[in-house]
């Protein structure tokens, strides 16, 4: 498995599986009507303006095997309490269940070890992904609590979101490469 930082010539693949997963994992939280038209076009501008104008605090890993199959990105240090954001985290499904998530997690914390070492790091789950729930309970995360959130721009009905963080990178437990932690079907 080769894990590297992406680049801009990754937008068009990272915003196609960004697209799917949200397929696959929000019928209920986003409009249909958004998901099968444009998701990927929103996902594409997204992942364009990401990749071409990144800022400092920016990191986006990317993980494949002749092709990608999942990718992370993560902001450093955005919150004074909570600390690093973990914006995004998807795994292609034929890839799941064989330890990328876990990795691609991994490769963010090295990355807040070698730059913002002194935050902790956390995320938001829809509260329907209890899949992804599960998986970062797994690994050390704590449920801080929900919110409500107004429909966002793919419409849909209000969504709880969880608040998920570790308060220090130590308390990430991402053990080694490979391991059987199940990856999350998507997030965010």
């Amino acid at each position: 498995m080769d894990y590297r930082e992406a680049t801009y010539t990754d937008c068009l693949t990272i915003a196609t599986l960004h697209a799917n997963s949200w397929r696959r994992t929000y019928r209920g939280s986003y409009r249909d009507e958004f998901l099968d038209g444009p998701v990927f076009e929103d996902r594409r501008a997204v992942w364009e303006k990401r990749l071409a104008e990144p800022p400092a605090n920016q990191f986006v890993v990317a993980e494949e095997e002749g092709y990608l199959v999942g990718f992370a990105c993560a902001y450093g240090r955005v919150d004074p309490r909570w600390g690093t954001l973990l914006d995004n985290i998807h795994v292609r499904p034929a890839q799941q269940r064989q330890g990328i998530g876990t990795a691609l997690v991994a490769e963010v914390v090295a990355w807040c070890h070698a730059h913002y070492a002194d935050c902790g790091l956390w995320l938001w789950v829809v509260g329907q992904n209890e899949r992804a729930r599960r998986f970062y309970e797994r690994l050390g995360a704590v449920n801080n609590g929900a919110e409500l959130r107004p429909p966002s721009a793919g419409g849909g009905a209000p969504r709880e979101v969880h608040r998920y963080s570790w308060a220090t990178l130590d308390k990430v437990r991402v053990g080694t490469r490979g391991s059987a932690d199940q990856p999350p079907g998507g997030q965010r």
